[in-house]
């Protein structure tokens, strides 16, 4: 069983990203940057035996084609998962389970033609790839979600650092010219790149619109992003103030802002929400709940009412998953948060209502949801970086880091196609009081 891989050709293909072509299946991976890719986990061949068991049984019933080495394929039909290494595969998922599956793609130890495809049947079977009897016992096998990326006041920068401060440069890949990382609101699907800086202002005038945001609002902004909502709601007249962890986003929002002579009325701090103060009109926060953390989601809807103003209106964009699915993966700790977002959990709608009532006078007054929409956002925004890999890696990234990037983009994509999550935009408003 090979444990490091050796191939470094560079081509599309070779990233997993290029549909009617044989990727290659092995690679280097640098053991100083990648220690869990670059190394597969010890695991006794009687663990190795019953996660093979396990996995080809969960196989055999979905509508997927899965060639393990030289094996005739499993699977009832469907886009085909071919596994260069099966001993290692099999490993990382018996002491990793979905880290160790994503860790093995990383590895180049699997490969999809359409990988979108064949994640978005595993996603739309989620619940059922593993046996009740052992989802029961879930506590004993599942990895736990490390203390050291908890988000303390440190601890957040931190997290959010490892994210959104990897590059500028690298975002401007693949974003449109709005710069703008969250969900798109098309005007029909499916999409066009042409149409997605169209579909991005319409997302950030609908969360305007929604917090009511018009000539002098006093509004606050958590997460700033790349300041495309900053300057619309400047250019509609508002007085606004954004507040990021980004020292990277930061500086390029304020130069965007400068270049508009629309800097007057609106400035970016680089603030924690728990440390703003004030009070505001409106508040809009677009996909930053994602990034708080169950532990902190009263701190951060306290924080909400606290700078509210009477009869105020606050925006919320969020990415949600079901309250059962929250509820079975609460407290484990996932791929996308070991390598993508540190610290991050889903929120579910029933768990935002269940934190407002019990720590706020707030309440959700109106939802809406499109998560097919961020399908397609997400699968521009994969076609994109795909089409980038020169450029990628002439910043300095890996190939390593492209097929994570791939798998994460591909992943999340799959994730809104199969229904196991959604985006809501909801609006929050003050009640009668707030509980004792």
């Amino acid at each position: 069983m090979s444990t490091s891989v050796s191939d470094t050709s560079d081509s599309s293909a070779r990233e997993g990203s290029a549909p009617g072509t044989t990727p290659a299946p092995h690679r280097t991976v640098d053991p100083d940057r990648w220690p869990d890719v670059a190394s597969v986990p010890p695991c006794s061949a009687i663990r190795r035996a019953v996660a093979r068991g396990l996995v080809r049984r969960a196989l055999r019933r979905l509508p997927l084609r899965v060639r393990l080495g030289n094996e005739e394929a499993l699977g009832r039909g469907g886009p085909l998962l071919t596994v260069h290494d099966e001993p290692a595969f099999m490993s990382r998922i018996a002491v990793g389970g979905l880290i160790g599956f994503g860790e093995s793609y990383m590895a180049g130890e699997w490969d999809a033609e359409d990988l979108a495809g064949v994640l978005e049947v595993l996603a739309g079977n989620v619940t059922t790839l593993i046996p009740p009897s052992l989802q029961r016992l879930r506590g004993l096998w599942a990895v736990p979600q490390p203390a050291t990326q908890r988000n303390t006041l440190d601890g957040a920068r931190s997290n959010i650092h490892r994210h959104y401060d990897l590059s500028n440069d690298l975002f401007a890949l693949f974003l449109d010219e709005t710069l703008t990382y969250s969900a798109a609101c098309f005007d029909e699907l499916p999409a066009t790149r042409a149409e997605l800086t169209a579909a991005q202002h319409r997302k950030i005038d609908l969360l305007l619109d929604l917090a009511g945001v018009g000539p002098g609002t006093r509004l606050l902004e958590i997460g700033t992003g790349w300041g495309e909502l900053v300057l619309r709601a400047a250019g509609r007249g508002a007085s606004v103030r954004s507040v990021t962890l980004s020292a990277q986003q930061r500086a390029l929002a304020r130069e965007r802002l400068k270049a508009a002579g629309l800097d007057h009325r609106a400035e970016v701090d680089l603030c924690d929400y728990r440390q703003v103060e004030g009070e505001y009109d409106a508040v809009v926060s677009v996909e930053m709940i994602e990034a708080v953390g169950a532990e902190y989601w009263p701190d951060y809807f306290r924080c909400l009412d606290r700078l509210l103003a009477p009869g105020g209106r606050i925006a919320l964009q969020a990415i949600t998953m079901p309250h059962d699915r929250l509820l079975a993966s609460a407290g484990t700790h996932t791929w996308i948060q070991k390598y993508i977002f540190p610290g991050g959990l889903l929120p579910s709608v029933q768990a935002v209502e269940e934190t407002l009532a019990a720590h706020t006078a707030l309440r959700v007054d109106s939802g809406a949801a499109y998560g097919a929409h961020y399908a397609e956002t997400l699968r521009l925004w994969r076609e994109r970086f795909a089409e980038q890999t020169p450029a990628v890696a002439d910043l300095g990234f890996d190939a390593t880091f492209r097929r994570m990037w791939t798998f994460y983009l591909a992943y999340s994509e799959a994730g809104f196609r199969s229904g196991y999550l959604d985006v809501q935009q909801l609006l929050l408003t003050r009640g009668e009081g707030k509980p004792s």
